[in-house]
């Protein structure tokens, strides 16, 4: 299986080249629908030069109307730039026209600039978080509840609404997810977060969910090509686009799993590690041991022409042959 992470970045490019990296998101979404794709996840960002993916939920409306059983996944939301009762509304409009399909995991963020845009206070993030995931619970929980006074209409098509889970690799995040019973899901494994977890949702009489805190270095991107030198060369410069900027922005947090903080696509190809091009036996070994290859198709705004070549060797020659190999 596959799963294909879209956020949309395209530095340099212009409209119609935007626009075309959006259609070829929605269509390799579609094409990868029964081909092994286990799930879409759209991310999102606001205030950034490359136009990262500012508004996930409309991207997901696309996806979800041009495909019938796909998941899909926004992750991770930045939660505190919400307006809870619009997001709920929004989220359940979403969970119809997807039938239930669409997932969230929800985050608090790192840039001021974000905060900034959307009129926030980035001191107040984890006050303001904390207000908005549980009035976003309650609204949700209590849609379409009918009675007196004011409630979100119309109901859920999945009952209590869409999933949520909590997106974070530090302490606080792991008890605001272990409070409320969410799922965690960790953008690192720093030392005590799985213990915090446990014990907050312990403290507040919640059974804990999953918990899933990847260690530094985990594949989170990766390509296929036999052609080692020729693939490098060929997308290494975009995928640089997507290493240093998360690089910059996580300076000194060397505990961000996705994260490398390599200067050139050389050194990225040394370190066999965040961003990966697997040889194809690689890539088998990978599907076979960890079951799920993560893509990130148009990563740094690989041209979809180019996307698509390293997509097809996925699907018509990695997992057939993993399929072989048991």
């Amino acid at each position: 299986m596959f799963t294909m992470r879209f956020d949309m970045r395209v530095p340099g490019q212009s409209a119609e080249e935007r626009a075309a990296s959006y259609a070829a998101a929605i269509e390799m979404a579609e094409w990868g629908e029964g081909k092994g794709a286990a799930a879409v996840i759209l991310s999102e960002h606001h205030a950034v030069p490359d136009g990262y993916l500012p508004a996930p939920l409309i991207l997901a409306s696309a996806v979800a109307a041009r495909t019938e059983n796909l998941p899909i996944v926004i992750g991770a939301a930045l939660l505190p730039l919400y307006e809870p009762a619009r997001l709920a509304e929004e989220m359940i409009v979403l969970d119809h026209v997807s039938r239930g399909r669409v997932s969230y995991v929800f985050g608090i963020g790192y840039r001021e600039e974000e905060y900034a845009l959307h009129g926030r206070d980035y001191a107040a993030r984890g006050a303001i978080a904390d207000d908005t995931l549980d009035r976003l619970r309650e609204a949700l929980a209590a849609a379409d509840a009918g009675g007196p006074g004011l409630h979100i209409t119309p109901a859920p098509y999945t009952p209590g609404g869409p999933p949520i889970a909590w997106g974070g690799g530090s302490k606080p995040a792991a008890r605001r997810a272990g409070s409320r019973g969410l799922d965690l899901w960790g953008s690192g494994n720093a030392p005590g977060v799985a213990e915090a977890y446990v014990e907050a949702a312990r403290a507040a009489g919640v059974e804990p969910g999953a918990c899933t805190l990847p260690e530094p270095g985990t594949v989170m991107t990766s390509f296929v090509s036999d052609d080692q030198d020729g693939a490098w060369a060929e997308i290494g410069p975009y995928l640089m686009n997507d290493v240093l900027s998360y690089g910059e922005w996580n300076a000194g947090n060397d505990n961000v799993a996705s994260i490398s903080f390599a200067q050139t696509y050389d050194e990225l190809r040394a370190e066999r590690a965040t961003h990966r091009i697997f040889t194809l036996d690689e890539a088998v070994e990978h599907v076979r041991t960890q079951f799920v290859l993560p893509l990130h198709p148009l990563c740094g705004g690989v041209p979809p022409e180019i996307a698509w070549t390293y997509l097809r060797r996925v699907v018509d020659d990695v997992l057939p042959a993993a399929a072989a190999a048991g």
